[in-house]
């Protein structure tokens, strides 16, 4: 999924990030706020990722919804 249409549709599909990673707050969504970046350091801190599986997961994700 292009990048700024992440960021352009997150209120809509936040509720998606929430049921794929359910260690993710409400707060932490809102501070992830569509952007990657903040998303894949929020795997990191909730889930003990790798900067590179957090972006293999964050990838795999965001392939599946198109």
């Amino acid at each position: 999924m292009d990048h700024n249409v992440f960021k352009g549709t997150w209120n809509q599909i936040k509720g998606e990030a929430k049921k794929q990673w359910g260690e993710l707050t409400d707060d932490d969504l809102d501070v992830i706020d569509g952007e990657k970046d903040k998303l894949v350091g929020k795997l990191q801190e909730r889930y003990g990722h790798s900067k590179e599986a957090a972006e293999k997961e964050y990838d795999n994700w965001t392939r599946s919804r198109n």
